[in-house]
């Protein structure tokens, strides 16, 4: 048994809530700095889900997921933005949204791609609690719509 699965659900889900935040800002990062994902990686490793002097998470994020979300966004960036512009009104371009948006947008796009064994609703709602924490209910409804209508595309059998 790992060690994951020796956790309580509430601290499983902690730690992937965790993840999830810091894809966010690692992808956000990325687009403004046009550093690598293998560097932002890094860097988050050593500094912000590093390992404190216990050997105890500094913070509560599942190091896996953080690097699965950041890796499927780079390997399936294409597929991502073109399943995020189809569920654009007409003629809207990603530079459009505001860049916290498109980190959102992706890194839950990717998840509903590489992580399959995870149901889409808890993805859709992950994600939009984390527009809830950067923006106003409008902003947050709207990931929300274009999140659900995305893991509809994508993931059609639920």
């Amino acid at each position: 048994m790992s060690n994951a699965q020796k956790l309580p659900f509430e601290v499983l889900r902690a730690r992937r809530a965790g993840a999830r935040l810091a894809a966010v800002q690692a992808l956000y990062q990325m687009e403004q700095t046009g550093e690598s994902a293998k560097a932002v990686i890094r860097e988050f490793m050593e500094d912000r889900l590093g390992f404190g002097p216990d050997e105890e998470p500094v913070e509560e994020a599942d190091p896996d997921l953080f690097k699965s979300v950041l890796a499927a966004t780079v390997e399936h960036q294409s597929q991502i933005d073109e399943a995020i512009l189809k569920r654009l009104s007409k003629g809207w371009k990603l530079a459009r949204l505001d860049a916290t948006t498109r980190a959102i947008l992706r890194a839950a796009t990717a998840e509903q791609i590489a992580h399959t064994e995870l149901s889409r609703a808890v993805i859709i709602d992950e994600y939009v609690s984390l527009a809830h924490d950067f923006f106003d209910k409008t902003e947050a409804n709207f990931v929300n719509a274009v999140l659900d209508n995305i893991a509809r595309d994508i993931r059609p059998d639920g």
